[in-house]
């Protein structure tokens, strides 16, 4: 059983019931961005499914230079901070740099540390010195028992509030695999681990100068994640993915979640039983 972390009024992990993280790829504008956050509160009250809004405020890592990247920090910050107040909900969001340490800690609940970036030394050690639970996506190039190093950068600042998130592997070119054998791996450091659903069925750059993706295999795979026991769910949903400004191919249909946050559910009370 892995360690319990709380984040707000949600608790992750410690064989609690499965957690979601989810919300846009990048926050587009103000209004959509809590339209999609009231939106998934909604429906995960609906199921019984403790929520925790994501929502990137710089893309730093798009394709193409000419790609959508978000607001920007200052920003992104005021927008998930209305978030936050008006829903009641814990926010979670990227950090990139040292310097955005600290003004994202004002307001995120989470600061996730992005897959590239996993193995930066200073940036993890500067956010797990916040005391903030950090969130740390396993690169797409590391092997899932090499994520004991990273949990060992944080904890050396004397924070043990991190989630680790698988999201695939590189499989080649412009493709991704999950490994099974990376959640109890993951799993077996203690802590609670996440499944990034969507970024899974990602295909980097896959269309040239943006990523494409297969959202038809995301209900596959978390199904298959939750039956192997993991902790939470990280998806990407958009109203309308076709028009996303980023990660729309391999975004969830809002309108898809209450019947697969269901199935996830009844997979998740099964395992645990």
């Amino acid at each position: 059983m892995t360690k319990e972390i709380t984040v707000g009024g949600v608790k992750i992990g410690g064989g609690r019931p499965l957690a979601l993280v989810a919300g846009p790829c990048v926050i587009e504008n103000e209004t959509a961005t809590l339209r999609c956050a009231e939106r998934l509160m909604s429906i995960c009250n609906g199921v019984g499914i403790s929520l925790i809004f994501k929502a990137s405020y710089d893309k730093a890592n798009r394709t193409s230079v000419t790609a959508f990247r978000g607001p920007g920090m200052k920003e992104g910050l005021r927008i998930l901070a209305k978030v936050k107040e008006a829903l009641g909900v814990p926010v979670l969001s990227d950090i990139h740099s040292i310097e955005q340490v600290e003004p994202a800690a004002e307001v995120l609940d989470v600061l996730q540390i992005p897959a590239f970036l996993c193995r930066q030394t200073d940036l993890l050690v500067a956010a797990g010195k916040t005391g903030k639970v950090i969130n740390v996506k396993k690169g797409q190039f590391l092997a899932p028992w090499d994520m004991k190093n990273v949990v060992g950068k944080i904890s050396s600042c004397g924070n043990d509030n991190i989630i680790l998130t698988e999201r695939g592997a590189s499989f080649g070119y412009n493709n991704l695999v999950v490994d099974m054998r990376s959640f109890p791996i993951m799993r077996s450091t203690g802590y609670p681990v996440i499944f990034d659903a969507t970024h899974s069925v990602q295909l980097p750059g896959g269309e040239g100068t943006s990523s494409g993706g297969q959202r038809e295999y995301v209900e596959f795979l978390s199904r298959a994640a939750v039956a192997a026991g993991v902790d939470g769910i990280f998806m990407e949903v958009h109203e309308e993915p076709e028009q996303a400004l980023c990660d729309g191919p391999n975004s969830v249909r809002l309108d898809d979640m209450p019947a697969l946050l269901k199935k996830l559910k009844a997979i998740d009370a099964i395992v645990n039983q």
